[in-house]
């Protein structure tokens, strides 16, 4: 594989001329205050783009470094992502590839460059084409190195492998593996993207059309959202967070009373309240576990509280203040001290990671913050104080919105250039994400084959890498 190290402006722009397909991959590294921060590569707001690969044909790839601590980096890194943002990245006669593009377009946004369509995501692509018969890729199913050896049969290496520890621009720019890593990210986006389409075109060519107008847009949209986050009140949260733990412990006593100070724990789930429920007290078995165990979950809960109150309604008053120390612990635990935990120290906002097609709902996956009081879904039940809170909780937090994914946000990049979306707006995006997932349902029951390196080749194509996978190459070539 033709994979080198590219410095001088002019070899780049020699090789990218006259492209109208861009695969691209950015290569990051915290700035010298967040080292210790374990994520903060992966964090705009503390991380800088050291080095970016671009590949225009298969097999072949450049990579520019920007910022490596040690080797030779690009003459002039301001000077050269210039003329990629003019050339490439805002260039609407040229389709960028990128796998995860919501992950580009967020650093790309944190210098107040908005990635311009058309654009092509391939982990998105992935989750709409078929692994089997019968069953879609899921996001788990789609990640590069795993998409790499299943369909092209190449075995990429890890990052940590490579870096041994190290951030990347530790690493020697120049230096062989280094080339290889970052170089085939971008070269095998671009494979994908190839080998996608050609199955699109053959089986499913609706979803090519989701992929190219509705998913990458979004995945973008998804990038810009996750910068600018969700806006947290962390004085008011510290505050109902003191509010929740004094009434848990207000609960926690009445309870002591009532059982003999029977250690109850953080969720009323000990063994000991376990052992007080069945043995001392001799109450039924309405649930077990899988391993058949007295269940301690809420139904177990609920139905024991409903059979004290018609034969043993001393109990009834234990059962309320059980349930609802319950409640309490969960609004604390998740939405109030796990929230906090993920507030960015250097925006004071929660920057969720954004999924635009991982769900039947039409609704954006988030990964780690659920964000489910921020749309209104509580496990609570009708417990008026508990409702109270939840709704002050719920104003701690408020969404900023770019301007728009497709609009120059040079002088408007993060919070100064936000909206919000008027309803017709966002039903008009919920519809867009409904067809896409509406048609991962329904193509559940058909018997399309799934993509692997063995399928038929397109009829309507003439190229084909792999019987519609990628050409499997000796890793000595590079």
């Amino acid at each position: 594989m033709k994979y080198r190290c590219v410095t001088d402006l002019a070899k780049l722009q020699d090789y990218l001329s006259g492209a109208r397909l861009v695969a691209f991959d950015f290569e990051t590294a915290p700035r010298e205050e967040y080292r210790r921060d374990e994520k903060a590569a992966l964090d705009a707001h503390k991380a800088d783009i050291v080095g970016v690969s671009f590949s225009i044909s298969e097999g072949t790839a450049v990579y520019v470094p920007l910022r490596h601590k040690t080797g030779k980096n690009a003459g002039s890194p301001d000077k050269v992502m210039q003329w990629l943002v003019e050339s490439v990245f805002e260039n609407k006669e040229i389709v960028k590839i990128a796998h995860n593009l919501s992950f580009e377009a967020m650093f790309l946004y944190a210098l107040g460059i908005v990635l311009q369509p058309p654009c092509y995501d391939t982990i998105a692509a992935a989750q709409m084409t078929l692994k089997s018969n019968t069953a879609f890729r899921t996001l788990a199913d789609s990640g590069l190195k795993t998409l790499a050896q299943e369909l092209c049969g190449e075995e990429l290496p890890s990052f940590e492998t490579v870096t041994a520890g190290r951030y990347f621009d530790e690493l020697d720019p120049q230096d062989e593996e280094t080339v290889r890593y970052a170089c085939a990210d971008s070269d095998y986006a671009l494979r994908l993207f190839h080998l996608f389409n050609n199955w699109f075109d053959r089986y499913l060519p609706k979803h090519r059309f989701i992929v190219e107008k509705l998913e990458s847009p979004a995945a973008v949209y998804c990038g810009l959202m996750k910068h600018n986050g969700l806006l947290a009140d962390k004085e008011l949260m510290l505050k109902k967070q003191a509010e929740a733990k004094a009434k848990l412990a207000e609960l926690r006593d009445n309870i002591a009373f009532m059982t003999g100070d029977v250690n109850i724990g953080a969720n009323a789930s000990t063994s000991a309240f376990k052992k007080y429920l069945y043995e001392d007290l001799k109450l039924p078995v309405f649930k077990t576990t899988a391993k058949y165990q007295e269940a301690m979950d809420d139904e177990a809960m609920i139905l024991l509280s409903e059979w004290c109150c018609e034969n043993r309604p001393e109990l009834a008053a234990l059962f309320e203040l059980v349930q609802e120390y319950r409640r309490w612990g969960k609004i604390k635990s998740t939405y109030i001290d796990g929230y906090l935990e993920h507030i960015n120290s250097v925006t004071g906002r929660i920057h969720p990671d954004l999924f635009p097609l991982s769900t039947e709902t039409g609704a954006l996956r988030q990964g780690t913050q659920t964000f489910k009081i921020c749309r209104g879904r509580t496990a609570t039940r009708s417990v008026s104080a508990i409702s109270s809170l939840l709704q002050q909780v719920k104003r701690c937090f408020r969404w900023t919105f770019p301007r728009s994914s497709f609009v120059s946000a040079r002088s408007t990049a993060g919070t100064s250039g936000c909206w919000k979306p008027t309803a017709q707006e966002a039903i008009s995006t919920r519809r867009q994400h409904r067809l896409s997932t509406a048609s991962l349902s329904r193509r559940r029951r058909t018997k399309t084959p799934g993509i692997t390196r063995n399928a038929a080749p397109s009829p309507k194509t003439a190229t084909s890498a792999c019987s519609m996978g990628c050409s499997q190459r000796d890793s000595s070539e590079t």
